[in-house]
């Protein structure tokens, strides 16, 4: 009791009146006193554990709206290839302006992290979150692409319908069209799958992107990572009536209550800025 009442200031005797109020408006006891010590009632223990996350959610909403409040110390964020690099980094650049004390670690790879188990404070996460104790809250989408570059198809020509794909050298992420085949959706909302002659394979989108470039193969890209080269006339996008499934992306983060201040605080920042970021590539 005495500590409590130097942490918010004032006297004992106001703290020990503030419980007793609390119990009668609750109609329940909350503490067991006695002449040499005091415990926790079970249903003291249970409003304590709830009020732990009321008031670890109050915290939230206040670091979310007080710009003064400075984030500190190092957050760890999982992110995937692609999206991670083109979406995810512009949100980051403005959550360290925004809390220059702040350290981010960002790990890249292409599974899905428990932000729980893993020793990371936030994923960004690509198709099917799975299941865990975490919150997994949706974004939005990010588009895929099936493009080649203007002289691949002056060379080899350009593929008029997905029966024709097995006649073109594809390149390909690890992992993806493991099957050898590519789903397309069509403009009346049939899924169609198409036979693909893989060539080339590689477990980061980068070698792959040269290699779409140079002309050498067609394959599937994140738009966020192409958009600029399509803009520029240097890939094109290729069967007009069709599209490539969309990847779900997803926000995966502790609970409430195992969070911190500055975790949670950074998730209500990126669960805005990184919906806000997917948004703007589709309308482009």
């Amino acid at each position: 009791m005495s500590a409590a009442a130097r942490d918010i200031g004032i006297g004992q005797p106001a703290v020990s009146e503030r419980i007793e109020r609390l119990e009668a408006h609750l109609g329940t006891r909350l503490l067991r006193r006695n002449t040499r010590r005091m415990s926790l009632t079970d249903s003291g223990a249970l409003f304590y554990e709830r009020s732990k996350v009321a008031i670890s959610a109050a915290d939230l909403a206040l670091a979310v709206v007080d710009e003064r409040v400075a984030l500190k110390g190092l957050i760890r964020i999982a992110a995937p290839y692609g999206a991670g690099e083109e979406v995810l980094m512009p949100a980051l650049l403005k959550l360290r302006a925004k809390h220059p004390e702040l350290n981010i670690e960002l790990v890249l790879n292409d599974r899905v992290v428990d932000p729980v188990t893993e020793g990371v404070d936030i994923s960004f996460r690509l198709g099917d979150p799975g299941e865990g104790d975490f919150v997994a809250h949706p974004l939005g989408d990010v588009r895929r692409v099936l493009v080649a570059s203007p002289d691949y198809l002056v060379r080899n020509g350009t593929p008029a319908s997905p029966d024709e794909l097995i006649h073109h050298a594809f390149a390909r992420v690890s992992g993806l069209f493991n099957d050898s085949r590519l789903p397309l959706i069509s403009q009346n909302n049939q899924v169609v799958s198409a036979r693909l002659n893989v060539v080339f394979s590689a477990n980061h989108w980068r070698p792959l992107y040269t290699m779409l470039r140079a002309g050498e193969a067609i394959g599937v890209l994140q738009y966020p990572v192409c958009q600029q080269a399509m803009k520029n006339g240097l890939l094109v996008a290729l069967l007009p009536g069709y599209i490539v499934p969309s990847f779900s992306a997803y926000l995966l983060y502790p609970p409430i209550n195992k969070a911190s201040r500055e975790v949670s605080a950074c998730v209500a920042f990126l669960k805005e800025t990184l919906a806000a970021n997917l948004q703007d590539f589709y309308e482009k």
